[in-house]
């Protein structure tokens, strides 16, 4: 077996790398621990008048938005206080949770300021996760206003729920407060789906007025673009002529050309298909909404791996060092907070009242080269 062992121990003599399982989650664990005690903190962030001590490094390797601001020149990166704006300051606090941990709270109370911050400091975990709470959590109560949201934002499978939804109980939410703060485009959109579940065209015109009044001043002439998309062709001729008589349309000339010229050419106007859509899922849609509205908590499980490559990244190009170590003549840039975090020597080298936590260059004297 001479030859075998040979064999193996050729095998087990070759370097060889090894990855520490447990470091990832020890690291970040102790640069939370930084964070919680206020240690090595090297900027402070203004939101809406809150102060948010934190790390330069920590924030740049979190966001791109941080990494831009940090290591790009950018006047920023040379102050020791940011001002922030366009952040809720809870909100702010909940994600610099998010970044010291990687795990995210969320709620319906919290989703949509969370994904605005998230837009903003483009973290994608967040703002994926933010996207998805909100469509598991489309109902009655709740599909108008995430549905004005997720337009502005341009989340399209939240709004593609919502619109689903809306269309499904148009008579009922058509007389609801969020309806009448939907914009011009939302409302058009909405009223012009084929799948519009209503018994009577009439009511579609009522949503319409309703609409209008909210703020007849600012809508009234966005009347003449809305009129094309009511069916007038599934109107009676009484409807049609009281329609003709509103105070609306006649304080309105243009509204009233509009619709005699739909009147006039109602052969492109299609039929409603929503009265054929049968519900039969009321009380399991009830169940998983009830269970899917509360607050949860997430773990993007791959923030820690992401977290510490761009941390390498930043010491491979020299970036956010703030100490210099040398050892037999060498100097290696470093990350004091990284140091520290991953070694208890240098936790009390860089964290206590020693002469090396001021000192820009320090000497090992410890045999290590």
């Amino acid at each position: 077996m001479a030859a075998t062992n040979q064999e193996t121990h050729a095998r087990t003599d070759q370097p060889r790398a090894y990855q520490d399982k447990s470091y990832l989650h020890g690291f970040l664990g102790t640069v939370s621990d930084f964070q919680k005690t206020g240690v090595l903190q090297d900027v402070v962030l203004q939101v809406e008048g809150r102060w948010f001590p934190c790390h330069r490094l920590v924030l740049s390797a979190a966001s791109p938005y941080f990494m831009a601001m940090f290591t790009r020149g950018m006047v920023e990166s040379r102050q020791t206080k940011v001002v922030l704006q366009g952040l809720d300051a809870d909100m702010f606090g909940e994600i610099l949770s998010y970044i010291y941990s990687g795990t995210l709270h969320v709620s319906m109370d919290t989703v949509q300021l969370l994904y605005q911050a998230a837009d903003l400091l483009q973290l994608d975990y967040v703002r994926d996760t933010c996207s998805n709470y909100m469509a598991m959590n489309v109902e009655r109560s709740t599909c108008v206003d995430l549905y004005m949201f997720a337009d502005v934002f341009s989340v399209n499978v939240v709004r593609k729920a919502c619109l689903q939804e809306i269309v499904r109980h148009f008579s009922e939410l058509a007389s609801s407060k969020e309806f009448c703060s939907l914009s011009v485009n939302q409302l058009t959109e909405i009223i012009s789906n084929d799948e519009l579940d209503v018994k009577e065209e009439t009511i579609v015109w009522e949503a319409v007025v309703r609409w209008v009044q909210h703020s007849r001043e600012d809508r009234l002439h966005h009347l003449p673009s809305i009129l094309p998309h009511i069916r007038f062709n599934l109107l009676t001729s009484d409807d049609t002529a009281a329609i003709l008589d509103h105070p609306l349309v006649r304080e309105d000339a243009g509204s009233f050309k509009v619709i005699r010229k739909v009147v006039n050419d109602i052969s492109y106007l299609r039929k409603r298909f929503g009265h054929t859509i049968i519900i039969n899922m009321a009380a399991a849609d009830q169940e998983t909404h009830t269970i899917a509205v509360r607050p949860r908590s997430y773990q993007d499980e791959s923030y820690l791996h992401g977290f510490l490559g761009t941390v390498g990244d930043l010491q491979k190009t020299g970036v956010l060092q703030d100490v210099v170590l040398e050892v037999e003549g060498q100097r290696f840039p470093c990350h004091r907070l990284v140091l520290s975090a991953a070694s208890p020597y240098f936790r009390a080298m860089f964290t206590s009242d020693m002469a090396e936590s001021r000192q820009k260059t320090v000497v090992l004297q410890v045999g290590l080269a």
